[in-house]
Protein backbone atom coordinates (compact mmCIF):
# COMPACT_ATOMS: atom_id res chain seq x y z
CA UNK A 1 0.00 0.00 0.00
CA UNK A 2 1.28 3.28 -0.89
CA UNK A 3 0.92 6.01 1.66
CA UNK A 4 1.63 9.39 0.64
CA UNK A 5 1.42 12.57 3.02
CA UNK A 6 1.33 15.52 1.20
CA UNK A 7 2.26 18.30 3.66
CA UNK A 8 4.41 18.42 7.15
CA UNK A 9 2.92 17.09 10.17
CA UNK A 10 4.67 20.23 11.83
CA UNK A 11 6.63 17.32 13.93
CA UNK A 12 10.29 16.78 14.15
CA UNK A 13 12.11 14.88 11.40
CA UNK A 14 13.00 11.67 13.75
CA UNK A 15 9.18 11.80 15.50
CA UNK A 16 7.74 11.07 11.28
CA UNK A 17 10.97 8.61 10.59
CA UNK A 18 9.85 6.29 13.79
CA UNK A 19 6.73 6.43 12.29
CA UNK A 20 7.42 5.98 8.99
CA UNK A 21 9.98 2.98 9.59
CA UNK A 22 7.22 1.34 11.19
CA UNK A 23 5.01 1.53 8.16
CA UNK A 24 7.91 0.15 6.22
CA UNK A 25 8.07 -2.77 8.23
CA UNK A 26 4.57 -3.75 7.98
CA UNK A 27 5.05 -3.80 3.84
CA UNK A 28 3.70 -0.13 3.38
CA UNK A 29 5.66 2.80 0.90
CA UNK A 30 5.65 5.86 2.54
CA UNK A 31 6.10 8.98 0.71
CA UNK A 32 6.54 12.70 2.76
CA UNK A 33 6.24 16.16 0.68
CA UNK A 34 6.33 19.67 1.92
CA UNK A 35 3.27 21.35 1.26
CA UNK A 36 2.62 22.65 -2.32
CA UNK A 37 -0.78 24.22 -2.76
CA UNK A 38 -0.50 23.40 -7.10
CA UNK A 39 -3.28 21.03 -7.74
CA UNK A 40 -1.04 19.20 -10.71
CA UNK A 41 2.11 18.96 -8.41
CA UNK A 42 -0.11 17.12 -5.77
CA UNK A 43 -1.47 14.96 -8.50
CA UNK A 44 2.00 14.33 -9.75
CA UNK A 45 3.15 13.25 -6.60
CA UNK A 46 -0.16 11.10 -5.10
CA UNK A 47 -1.60 9.53 -8.71
CA UNK A 48 -0.50 6.03 -7.25
CA UNK A 49 -1.59 6.65 -3.45
CA UNK A 50 -3.97 4.13 -1.84
CA UNK A 51 -3.95 6.89 1.24
CA UNK A 52 -3.39 10.73 1.16
CA UNK A 53 -2.42 12.19 4.37
CA UNK A 54 -2.98 16.25 4.82
CA UNK A 55 -3.30 18.35 7.55
CA UNK A 56 -5.09 21.84 6.56
CA UNK A 57 -4.66 21.79 2.75
CA UNK A 58 -6.72 21.97 0.53
CA UNK A 59 -7.66 18.90 -1.60
CA UNK A 60 -9.99 19.39 -4.29
CA UNK A 61 -12.27 17.25 -6.18
CA UNK A 62 -9.77 17.28 -9.14
CA UNK A 63 -6.87 15.93 -7.28
CA UNK A 64 -9.78 13.24 -5.21
CA UNK A 65 -10.87 11.55 -8.80
CA UNK A 66 -6.96 11.52 -10.43
CA UNK A 67 -6.02 9.70 -8.58
CA UNK A 68 -7.85 6.21 -9.24
CA UNK A 69 -5.91 3.73 -6.06
CA UNK A 70 -6.98 6.26 -3.78
CA UNK A 71 -8.86 4.14 -0.63
CA UNK A 72 -8.72 6.74 2.56
CA UNK A 73 -7.76 10.02 3.19
CA UNK A 74 -6.63 10.73 6.32
CA UNK A 75 -6.88 14.50 7.89
CA UNK A 76 -4.64 15.62 10.51
CA UNK A 77 -6.93 18.38 11.51
CA UNK A 78 -10.72 18.73 13.32
CA UNK A 79 -12.15 20.44 10.15
CA UNK A 80 -12.21 19.12 7.06
CA UNK A 81 -14.23 21.80 5.00
CA UNK A 82 -10.60 22.30 3.26
CA UNK A 83 -11.36 18.60 1.76
CA UNK A 84 -13.89 17.95 -1.13
CA UNK A 85 -16.11 15.53 0.66
CA UNK A 86 -18.63 15.07 -2.61
CA UNK A 87 -15.89 13.98 -4.73
CA UNK A 88 -14.45 11.49 -1.80
CA UNK A 89 -18.16 10.48 -1.37
CA UNK A 90 -18.57 9.77 -5.05
CA UNK A 91 -15.98 7.94 -5.11
CA UNK A 92 -16.45 6.16 -1.95
CA UNK A 93 -13.16 7.17 -0.40
CA UNK A 94 -12.86 6.82 3.13
CA UNK A 95 -12.49 9.95 5.27
CA UNK A 96 -10.99 10.59 8.93
CA UNK A 97 -9.76 13.77 10.92
CA UNK A 98 -7.68 13.99 13.80
CA UNK A 99 -10.96 14.98 16.20
CA UNK A 100 -9.40 16.00 19.79
CA UNK A 101 -5.59 16.92 19.08
CA UNK A 102 -5.58 20.79 19.53
CA UNK A 103 -8.46 21.34 22.29
CA UNK A 104 -5.95 22.55 24.72
CA UNK A 105 -4.14 24.71 22.61
CA UNK A 106 -6.94 26.13 20.55
CA UNK A 107 -8.49 27.02 24.46
CA UNK A 108 -5.60 28.38 25.59
CA UNK A 109 -4.91 31.09 22.80
CA UNK A 110 -8.74 31.47 23.32
CA UNK A 111 -8.06 32.77 27.03
CA UNK A 112 -5.13 34.26 25.53
CA UNK A 113 -7.02 37.00 23.16
CA UNK A 114 -9.58 37.44 25.94
CA UNK A 115 -6.85 38.55 28.58
CA UNK A 116 -4.49 40.58 25.51
CA UNK A 117 -7.61 42.68 24.87
CA UNK A 118 -9.51 43.40 27.94
CA UNK A 119 -5.63 44.39 29.44
CA UNK A 120 -5.38 46.08 26.08
CA UNK A 121 -1.63 44.39 25.62
CA UNK A 122 -0.76 45.57 22.02
CA UNK A 123 -1.87 49.03 22.87
CA UNK A 124 0.26 49.31 25.86
CA UNK A 125 3.35 47.71 25.05
CA UNK A 126 3.55 49.75 21.67
CA UNK A 127 3.52 52.71 23.92
CA UNK A 128 6.05 51.37 26.22
CA UNK A 129 8.44 50.83 23.19
CA UNK A 130 7.94 54.20 22.59
CA UNK A 131 8.44 56.10 26.02
CA UNK A 132 4.90 56.23 26.32
CA UNK A 133 2.35 55.84 30.08
CA UNK A 134 -0.49 53.87 30.54
CA UNK A 135 -2.51 56.86 30.59
CA UNK A 136 -6.26 56.34 28.90
CA UNK A 137 -5.01 52.31 28.72
CA UNK A 138 -6.19 50.87 32.20
CA UNK A 139 -7.42 47.61 31.41
CA UNK A 140 -10.42 45.41 32.75
CA UNK A 141 -10.44 41.94 34.06
CA UNK A 142 -11.56 39.13 33.36
CA UNK A 143 -12.87 37.89 36.26
CA UNK A 144 -16.84 38.44 37.08
CA UNK A 145 -17.68 38.73 33.14
CA UNK A 146 -19.93 36.82 31.07
CA UNK A 147 -18.50 34.73 28.97
CA UNK A 148 -20.57 33.47 26.27
CA UNK A 149 -19.52 29.97 24.70
CA UNK A 150 -20.73 29.19 20.86
CA UNK A 151 -20.52 25.94 20.52
CA UNK A 152 -19.52 23.40 23.50
CA UNK A 153 -18.18 20.85 22.34
CA UNK A 154 -14.79 19.54 23.75
CA UNK A 155 -12.97 22.89 22.34
CA UNK A 156 -16.06 24.94 24.03
CA UNK A 157 -16.01 22.92 26.99
CA UNK A 158 -12.35 23.70 27.63
CA UNK A 159 -12.89 27.17 27.43
CA UNK A 160 -15.52 26.66 29.79
CA UNK A 161 -13.51 25.11 32.14
CA UNK A 162 -10.90 27.63 32.31
CA UNK A 163 -12.91 31.07 31.96
CA UNK A 164 -14.71 29.31 35.22
CA UNK A 165 -11.23 28.83 37.19
CA UNK A 166 -11.23 32.72 36.33
CA UNK A 167 -14.37 33.35 37.78
CA UNK A 168 -16.60 34.50 34.85
CA UNK A 169 -20.35 33.19 34.33
CA UNK A 170 -20.52 30.89 31.46
CA UNK A 171 -23.42 31.01 28.66
CA UNK A 172 -23.20 28.57 25.99
CA UNK A 173 -25.29 28.10 23.09
CA UNK A 174 -25.12 24.83 21.09
CA UNK A 175 -27.70 23.13 18.76
CA UNK A 176 -27.40 19.66 20.64
CA UNK A 177 -26.99 20.63 24.32
CA UNK A 178 -25.45 17.94 26.66
CA UNK A 179 -26.71 17.34 30.22
CA UNK A 180 -23.26 16.93 31.58
CA UNK A 181 -22.14 20.37 30.53
CA UNK A 182 -24.81 21.89 32.73
CA UNK A 183 -22.57 22.54 35.49
CA UNK A 184 -20.54 24.38 33.61
CA UNK A 185 -22.51 26.45 31.50
CA UNK A 186 -26.01 27.39 31.55
CA UNK A 187 -27.38 26.75 27.92
CA UNK A 188 -29.20 30.05 26.48
CA UNK A 189 -30.34 30.73 22.46
CA UNK A 190 -27.77 31.94 20.35
CA UNK A 191 -29.44 35.77 20.82
CA UNK A 192 -29.97 35.65 25.11
CA UNK A 193 -26.27 34.38 24.60
CA UNK A 194 -25.11 37.50 21.86
CA UNK A 195 -27.18 40.18 24.07
CA UNK A 196 -25.60 39.09 27.42
CA UNK A 197 -22.31 38.21 26.93
CA UNK A 198 -19.17 40.69 27.60
CA UNK A 199 -17.43 37.85 25.83
CA UNK A 200 -18.19 35.87 22.79
CA UNK A 201 -15.81 33.15 21.87
CA UNK A 202 -16.73 30.84 18.73
CA UNK A 203 -16.07 27.21 18.49
CA UNK A 204 -18.50 25.81 16.12
CA UNK A 205 -17.99 23.43 12.89
CA UNK A 206 -18.67 25.40 9.55
CA UNK A 207 -21.67 24.14 8.17
CA UNK A 208 -24.42 26.02 5.66
CA UNK A 209 -26.05 27.02 8.92
CA UNK A 210 -23.31 28.78 10.63
CA UNK A 211 -21.58 30.23 7.69
CA UNK A 212 -21.90 34.32 8.50
CA UNK A 213 -24.05 33.21 11.52
CA UNK A 214 -22.63 36.00 13.05
CA UNK A 215 -24.29 39.05 10.25
CA UNK A 216 -24.95 42.33 10.75
CA UNK A 217 -27.60 41.73 12.80
CA UNK A 218 -26.12 39.57 15.17
CA UNK A 219 -23.75 41.76 15.83
CA UNK A 220 -26.52 44.65 16.98
CA UNK A 221 -27.14 42.09 19.60
CA UNK A 222 -23.99 42.36 21.47
CA UNK A 223 -23.23 44.22 24.38
CA UNK A 224 -22.23 47.52 23.80
CA UNK A 225 -18.35 47.43 23.92
CA UNK A 226 -18.14 43.13 23.73
CA UNK A 227 -15.04 41.11 22.79
CA UNK A 228 -15.39 38.44 19.99
CA UNK A 229 -12.80 35.72 19.60
CA UNK A 230 -12.66 33.43 16.52
CA UNK A 231 -11.17 30.97 16.46
CA UNK A 232 -13.15 28.54 14.76
CA UNK A 233 -13.72 28.75 11.03
CA UNK A 234 -13.25 32.32 9.26
CA UNK A 235 -16.99 31.94 7.22
CA UNK A 236 -18.54 31.77 11.00
CA UNK A 237 -18.19 35.46 10.78
CA UNK A 238 -19.19 38.25 8.33
CA UNK A 239 -16.04 40.15 8.98
CA UNK A 240 -17.44 43.42 6.92
CA UNK A 241 -19.81 43.87 9.42
CA UNK A 242 -17.57 42.91 12.50
CA UNK A 243 -15.09 45.47 11.07
CA UNK A 244 -17.52 48.53 10.40
CA UNK A 245 -18.56 47.46 14.30
CA UNK A 246 -14.66 47.80 16.19
CA UNK A 247 -14.79 50.97 13.96
CA UNK A 248 -18.43 52.21 15.31
CA UNK A 249 -17.29 50.90 18.47
CA UNK A 250 -20.28 48.72 19.12
CA UNK A 251 -18.05 46.21 19.57
CA UNK A 252 -14.97 46.33 21.76
CA UNK A 253 -12.06 44.39 20.58
CA UNK A 254 -11.35 41.31 18.13
CA UNK A 255 -9.86 38.30 18.26
CA UNK A 256 -9.20 36.69 14.74
CA UNK A 257 -7.37 33.50 14.00
CA UNK A 258 -9.01 32.37 11.10
CA UNK A 259 -10.49 34.10 8.34
CA UNK A 260 -12.09 33.31 4.74
CA UNK A 261 -9.25 31.26 3.53
CA UNK A 262 -5.60 29.74 4.87
CA UNK A 263 -2.76 32.74 5.54
CA UNK A 264 -0.80 34.46 3.75
CA UNK A 265 -3.64 36.60 4.48
CA UNK A 266 -3.83 40.13 1.81
CA UNK A 267 -3.04 43.36 3.66
CA UNK A 268 -6.19 45.10 2.58
CA UNK A 269 -8.12 42.41 4.84
CA UNK A 270 -10.77 44.48 7.21
CA UNK A 271 -10.11 42.70 10.13
CA UNK A 272 -6.39 44.07 9.84
CA UNK A 273 -7.28 47.67 9.72
CA UNK A 274 -9.74 48.01 12.52
CA UNK A 275 -9.18 49.23 16.43
CA UNK A 276 -8.78 47.01 18.83
CA UNK A 277 -8.09 43.56 17.02
CA UNK A 278 -5.56 40.86 17.76
CA UNK A 279 -5.46 39.39 14.28
CA UNK A 280 -3.18 35.57 13.87
CA UNK A 281 -2.69 33.78 11.12
CA UNK A 282 -4.41 30.42 12.32
CA UNK A 283 -1.91 29.46 14.79
CA UNK A 284 -4.62 28.29 17.78
CA UNK A 285 -4.28 24.80 16.47
CA UNK A 286 -0.19 24.94 16.94
CA UNK A 287 1.54 24.27 19.42
CA UNK A 288 4.76 21.65 19.66
CA UNK A 289 2.27 19.67 22.11
CA UNK A 290 -0.56 19.23 19.97
CA UNK A 291 1.14 18.42 17.13
CA UNK A 292 3.12 15.24 18.79
CA UNK A 293 -0.66 14.16 20.02
CA UNK A 294 -2.19 15.17 16.39
CA UNK A 295 0.87 12.81 14.63
CA UNK A 296 0.04 10.33 16.72
CA UNK A 297 -3.77 10.58 15.97
CA UNK A 298 -3.14 10.73 12.70
CA UNK A 299 -0.85 7.40 11.95
CA UNK A 300 -3.24 5.47 14.48
CA UNK A 301 -5.94 6.30 12.51
CA UNK A 302 -4.30 4.97 9.40
CA UNK A 303 -3.59 1.54 11.39
CA UNK A 304 -7.31 1.54 12.50
CA UNK A 305 -8.33 1.99 8.93
CA UNK A 306 -6.00 -0.89 7.43
CA UNK A 307 -7.11 -3.35 10.26
CA UNK A 308 -10.51 -2.59 9.15
CA UNK A 309 -11.45 -0.71 12.29
CA UNK A 310 -11.78 2.76 10.84
CA UNK A 311 -11.97 5.90 13.68
CA UNK A 312 -12.70 9.57 14.07
CA UNK A 313 -15.06 8.51 11.19
CA UNK A 314 -16.10 11.81 8.63
CA UNK A 315 -17.00 9.58 5.20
Amino acid sequence: MKIVLLESLGIAEKELDQFAQKLKAEGHEFCAYEKNTDEDVQIERAKDADVIMIANMPLSGKVICSCPSLKYIDVAFTGVDHVDLEAAKERKVAVSNASGYSNESVAELSLCMMLSLLRNVKQVEDRCRNEGTKDGLVGRELKGKTVGIVGLGAIGKRVAQLVKAFGCEVLAYSRHPKEENKDLASYVSLDELLQKSDIVTLHCPLTDETRHMIDKEKIGMMKQGAILINAARGPVVDYEALAAALEEGKVGGAGIDVFEGEPPIKKDHPMLKTPNTIATPHIAFASAESMTLRAGIVFDNLEKWVAGKQQNVIL
